[in-house]
């Protein structure tokens, strides 16, 4: 086919240490030394079982499978595409779909400008990476938006729209979409590159829960938490390293991207709705001070699975506090 092939390398992140940030806090951050907190202990983690997410700043571990199911689609094992075609779901529009009809998802760890790949490992085995080798543009498919992208192995994965492109393990059949908003991190396809039904959801706004009544949720509608073994004044962090895998930090909202959020705070200077920067280069949005996650265990939009995680997570309200944390 004739396409712009891109190129792109693998970038690993640094391991996330404490930090302080002024807005929240002192107005200089002293030495790493001296912010030694608390962090997270194994039971504060939670489980995260197959086909969950993984956190931002390392190589995805999503799902945890060894290798695509017995009986998985024709594509799957050899990694290539073939033509490529447009299907119809009932709940999610058009997806793109290789020539065996198994969809094709994307990684909102990855990027598109430029394209890169942060899906390797444990993770490439349980979303194998589509090859770029004999991929075409079938009827719905704009040859133009096909590219390609190199894998630490060496290896083309193709590219729709900038976006490296995946399949997942468990989607045995033709149609097939359970790979759809696992972890809050996979979508499927559409055939411009963007996600299939991309939610119409503000950066962050709120939903009320029938158990744990107002909550906030992110732009995919997962939910948000907050750790009690954080700390908003001084602002400071105890999940760091394998913590951030199973808690992925919420990234940078615009305050006029949000609905429902308390952007004022409670604070001494009143600015409650600021960026926390990590000293590993991660940048992590804060709700009245307190940083805030998603959970790597939550499926789908609406799952509250990481709620009361190790005494420890809890779901966020819109002004900060933690939803049915324990009264101290």
């Amino acid at each position: 086919m004739k396409t712009s092939w891109r190129s792109a390398s693998l970038v690993a992140s640094a391991a996330a240490v404490l930090a302080l940030t002024t807005a929240c806090g002192q107005e200089t951050p002293p030495a790493s030394s001296q912010n030694v907190g608390a962090t997270a202990a194994p039971g504060d983690l939670g489980s995260i079982g197959s086909g969950a997410g993984s956190g931002l700043g390392a190589s995805p571990s999503v799902g945890q499978s060894s290798a695509p199911p017995a009986g998985a689609g024709a594509g799957t094992d050899t990694g290539t595409a073939g033509k490529l075609s447009v299907s119809t779901n009932a709940e999610l529009g058009k997806v793109v779909t290789d020539s065996a009809g198994l969809t094709l998802y994307r990684f909102d760890q990855d990027t598109a400008e430029p394209p890169k790949t942060n899906c390797d490992g444990d993770c490439a085995k349980t979303w194998p990476p589509v090859l770029a080798d004999d991929a075409a543009a079938g009827e719905g498919i704009d040859e133009a938006l096909l590219g390609e992208v190199t894998r630490p192995d060496g290896t083309k994965q193709l590219t729709i729209g900038g976006w490296p492109a995946y399949r997942y393990a468990k989607d045995t059949n033709a149609g097939d979409v359970k790979g759809q908003g696992v972890g809050g991190k996979w979508y499927a396809l559409a055939p411009d590159g963007k996600k299939a039904k991309q939610s119409d959801l503000p950066g962050l706004s709120t939903r009320n829960d029938p158990k744990l009544g107002e909550i906030v949720v992110d732009k995919n509608g997962m939910t948000v938490y907050r750790f009690m073994k954080d700390s908003p004044w001084p602002m400071k962090t105890a999940c760091t390293d394998a913590c951030l895998e199973k808690w992925p930090v919420v990234e940078p909202v615009a305050a006029e991207d949000t609905e429902g959020i308390d952007l004022k705070g409670s604070g001494p200077r009143g600015q409650g709705y600021v960026v926390f920067d990590r000293p590993d280069g991660l940048k992590q949005q804060t709700i009245d001070c307190v940083p805030i996650y998603t959970f790597a265990g939550d499926k789908k939009p609406g799952d509250t699975n990481g709620q009361g995680v190790g005494g420890t997570w809890y779901a966020i309200s819109p002004d900060g506090k933690p939803v049915g944390a324990p009264k101290e």
